[in-house]
């Protein structure tokens, strides 16, 4: 490994990915700076690999630089890192946001860097686990050419599929990482929680539902959405959907709306009119 990488902000997403290129032979990781020191430390632990450095005039130069802090604090800890002096023409800096686009590093790109956005499309909850199965996971990536394709290269020998995607896309690409992840999770939830209303346990609920939720999923990435839909709605039976939505709302008001819009743009994938005024 010749090609060294820094780290500024390394939470769950920054420290799954070192810990991969560490293991590949990708990267040698180096500086890693968090406002927290035992986040630091909870990375360079998880990572095996790297040093802690206290503030950005510590860093040594290095080819690429992740930056991993939250959206709002990117374009802020690139503008330091510019200012830190670090940065040489070529090297690459980035982010993992999904919603941004590369452009937020223009700081760094006025230092001669080369800027990108690289999104992995999966969840960072579990970072131990990620890392097991990280192969086969796809990453969205825009930006300066030559970023983009180092980056493809980088997150191809840790098992990764790329796609480039253009910066005005960038928000809807990501409302549907946010579909597939962050409401699909929502809607899980609340069939549990109508599972439990309903007088049956959690652990009951869970293993219920199971088998249903992996048909349905399986269904739509097999078949397409229209395809996999079942169920009262497409049916056309408005009768029942309107008695399970007033009887979970008795329940549960919250649960019960919930149910009533998820009707409506059932209804729309159905091609059916809305069931609800």
């Amino acid at each position: 490994m010749h090609e060294r990488m820094n780290i500024v902000g390394c939470g769950k997403l920054g420290r799954t990915l070192a810990r991969l290129w560490t293991e590949h032979s990708t990267l040698t990781i180096q500086g890693i700076l968090n406002r927290a020191p035992e986040h630091t430390s909870t990375a360079l632990a998880f990572i095996g690999a790297g040093h802690a450095v206290d503030c950005f005039a510590s860093l040594q130069p290095a080819q690429y630089t992740l930056i991993g802090a939250g959206d709002d604090q990117i374009a802020t800890c690139c503008e330091q890192l510019a200012a830190s002096g670090v940065l040489r023409p070529g090297d690459i800096v980035f982010h993992c946001s999904g919603a941004l686009p590369a452009s937020v590093l223009a700081a760094a790109r006025a230092c001669g860097a080369l800027i990108a956005s690289a999104h992995p499309l999966a969840s960072f909850a579990n970072p131990a686990q990620l890392a097991q199965h990280f192969s086969g996971s796809w990453c969205t990536l825009e930006g300066d050419d030559g970023a983009v394709a180092s980056l493809e290269r980088a997150f191809a020998q840790i098992g990764a599929l790329t796609q480039r995607i253009s910066s005005e896309h960038k928000l809807v690409y990501h409302a549907a990482a946010v579909f597939a992840s962050n409401y699909l999770v929502t809607v899980l939830d609340a069939a549990l929680q109508a599972a439990q209303l309903a007088g049956i346990s959690s652990g009951n609920a869970s293993r219920m539902l199971a088998p249903l939720i992996e048909e349905s999923v399986r269904n739509v990435l097999q078949h397409g959405a229209a395809q996999a839909l079942s169920g009262p709605i497409r049916r056309g039976d408005y009768q029942t959907v309107r008695r399970q939505q007033s009887a979970l709302a008795q329940k549960d008001a919250v649960l019960g709306e919930f149910y009533r819009q998820l009707a409506q743009a059932t209804a729309r994938l159905a091609q059916r009119p809305p069931p609800f005024d």
